[in-house]
C-alpha cells in the first residue's frame, strides 16, 4: 500500500513558476512509475509527467516538454514537479499518482494509488 501527499499548489501569474511536491509512505518499488497528473473543471484527467523509479527515466506530455522537470529524492521518497512559464491553460487540480505500469505511462487509468491533489491556478 502507498499512501501519496502533494503540496506546493498555488496561485501565480502567467510566466510564474510553482514546485510541487509529492510525499509518498510505503513502498514503492523500484519497478514503479510515479507520475503527476492534472485535472481541469470538466476535462479529463490527463498525464503531465512520469518517472521510472527504478531507473530515473522520464516522460513528459508535449505541452509540458521544456516547461516543466519530474524528480524524485529516492532517499526521502518525495517526487517534485518544477513548473516553469507557466501558463492560463496550466490551471488545473494536479494529482501524484504511482503503481506498476504497462504500456502509455501518462495515461491516469494505469496507475493504482493516488493522492488527494493540489491546486494550481494560473492567472492572465
Amino acid at each position: 500500500q502507498v499512501q501519496l501527499v502533494e503540496s506546493g499548489g498555488g496561485s501565480v501569474q502567467a510566466g510564474g513558476s510553482l514546485r510541487l511536491s509529492c510525499a509518498a509512505s510505503g513502498s514503492t518499488a523500484s519497478s514503479y512509475f510515479m507520475g503527476w497528473f492534472r485535472q481541469a473543471p470538466g476535462k479529463a484527467r490527463e498525464g503531465v509527467a512520469t518517472i521510472y523509479v527504478g531507473g530515473g527515466n522520464t516522460y513528459y506530455t508535449d505541452s509540458a516538454e521544456g516547461r516543466f522537470t519530474i524528480s524524485r529524492d529516492n532517499a526521502e521518497n518525495v517526487m517534485y514537479l518544477q513548473m516553469n512559464s507557466l501558463k492560463p491553460e496550466d490551471t488545473a487540480m494536479y494529482h501524484c499518482a504511482a503503481g506498476r505500469v504497462s504500456g502509455y505511462v501518462l495515461n491516469p487509468s494505469r496507475y493504482t494509488y493516488w493522492g488527494q491533489g493540489t491546486q494550481v491556478t494560473v492567472s492572465s
